[in-house]
């Protein structure tokens, strides 16, 4: 009664009104930064899974591009990843084979599919085209045609050509050896380890909170990217920094493609790996999955 008399129920009965609306607005609001947020998401998502694909895409674009040729009409006889005993098996046979003088070719040929040497191009005849494929590559055959095959290493050596009375078969290209540093770099992890052969001596790691998705805050898309871009910055001046303390004779980096760039200079190898876990599970996983070598038969 009071507040009729005063006026004041009038004035309520609009605050009540206008405090649902702002309500209503906050709900649309709500709604539209959830939609936004969702939107940057999905796109990365999108660019983690565009990551993964393009070394198949790779892979396959040289046969795309020979589509409706006479080199298509040529396959392998088969590929394979070989690692440990099979890995053994396969370099203990090459390694085996006996020739008269000359008989036996090695031959390292890089990815340049229009350079394959003469003096393989002249064994293989119709079969060279692969090795183009294969590239970069070791490759195995003998002047009777009864060895053929092409090998991918993990650590290739500068191409060359070499006729001799056996094949070419150097531990070092397909084995961990001696000792050296092996560092899995990702936007938010570091891993490094330094290893005698297989046995690791030692390692270090550090993990960085990196922003992987936008959401409600304040945030706009864009300054959520320059935030991450910044945190990811940050994250790979101290993997160089960390990397720079220890004095190893040979560096392997491995992780992801859009972060090894920065390595570059750095390392004496470089390698993309679909390495995940925590820092020591994902240290020994990509060093599992970078010491292993592609069979291609010719």
């Amino acid at each position: 009664m009071l507040d009729e008399l005063l006026g004041r129920a009038e004035l309520k009965a609009r605050i009540e009104e206008l405090e649902e609306e702002k309500h209503h607005l906050q709900r649309r609001v709500d709604a539209e930064e959830e939609r936004r947020a969702d939107a940057v998401s999905a796109r990365q998502d999108a660019e983690e899974r565009v990551n993964r694909l393009e070394d198949r895409i790779e892979e396959l674009q040289d046969r795309v591009d020979r589509l409706g040729t006479e080199e298509e009409a040529v396959d392998f006889r088969g590929v394979e990843t070989v690692r440990g005993e099979r890995l053994d098996d396969v370099l203990a046979r090459l390694d085996s084979v006996e020739t008269g003088p000359e008989g036996a070719l090695t031959a390292m040929v890089d990815d340049d599919a229009n350079d394959v040497p003469d003096a393989v191009r002249d064994v293989l005849g119709d079969h060279a085209p692969l090795v183009g494929r294969a590239a970069p590559c070791l490759v195995y055959t003998d002047d009777a045609g009864l060895v053929s095959a092409a090998l991918a290493p993990p650590l290739a050596p500068d191409p060359f050509v070499e006729w001799d009375q056996g094949f070419s078969v150097e531990e070092s290209w397909f084995r961990p050896t001696g000792t050296f540093g092996f560092a899995l770099v990702r936007s938010d992890l570091f891993a490094l380890g330094v290893y005698d052969g297989s046995d690791l001596q030692s390692s270090e790691t550090f993990e960085t909170d990196v922003m992987n998705k936008h959401s409600k805050g304040g945030f706009s898309q864009a300054r959520f990217e320059r935030r991450r871009d910044q945190q990811v910055d940050d994250h790979l001046d101290e993997a160089e920094e960390r990397i720079a303390e220890h004095d190893v004779d040979t560096l392997i980096v491995v992780g992801e493609r859009t972060v090894l760039s920065r390595f570059r200079e750095t390392a004496d190898h470089l390698a993309t790996v679909d390495a995940s876990g925590d820092p020591d599970e994902a240290l020994a996983q990509a060093f599992h999955e970078f010491w292993t070598t592609r069979l291609y038969k010719l």
